[in-house]
């Protein structure tokens, strides 16, 4: 019986119980609807007797530029989207899977992480497996035509 009891209070015990992650700043909760966005949609009708008196109607959306662009969003008349910040916005980028910077896909795919020197499998099997000759079209010096 007091087995079964012991049993009884360890499996109580081991509950696993929720926890609120307190760490979080303002900091991180705008960066994080900056990078994912946040979108509002409300109607609001007010209405005497079944008439409708007053209809309001809000859609808004709160996003990075890079974000809005991704998706689709219409900016507003006059937007300049040819400056150099709207160019570097449109340029797709991904997470880097080892320090979780956001770097260009390109640049990613290509060459790797600038930020931690992580290298793709593509990039990996380029370097490792040499073509023709053995040697890597930069180690063989130019000969010129005669």
């Amino acid at each position: 019986m007091a087995n079964a009891w012991r049993r009884e209070k360890r499996d109580r015990d081991m509950v696993l119980r929720a926890q609120r992650d307190t760490e979080g700043t303002v900091a991180d909760a705008i960066d994080r609807i900056l990078d994912k966005g946040l979108v509002i949609n409300a109607d609001i009708a007010i209405s005497v007797a079944g008439v409708e008196l007053l209809g309001i109607k809000i859609r808004a959306a709160l996003a990075s530029f890079e974000t809005a662009a991704k998706y689709g969003l219409e900016f507003p008349l006059g937007t300049r989207m040819e400056t150099p910040a709207w160019q570097a916005a449109m340029v797709g980028k991904e997470n880097c899977p080892q320090c979780a910077k956001r770097v260009p896909v390109e640049e990613l795919m290509g060459e790797g992480c600038p930020w931690c020197g992580w290298i793709s499998a593509k990039v990996k099997r380029t370097h490792a497996i040499p073509s023709g000759n053995g040697h890597r079209p930069e180690e063989i010096p130019q000969v010129e035509a005669r």
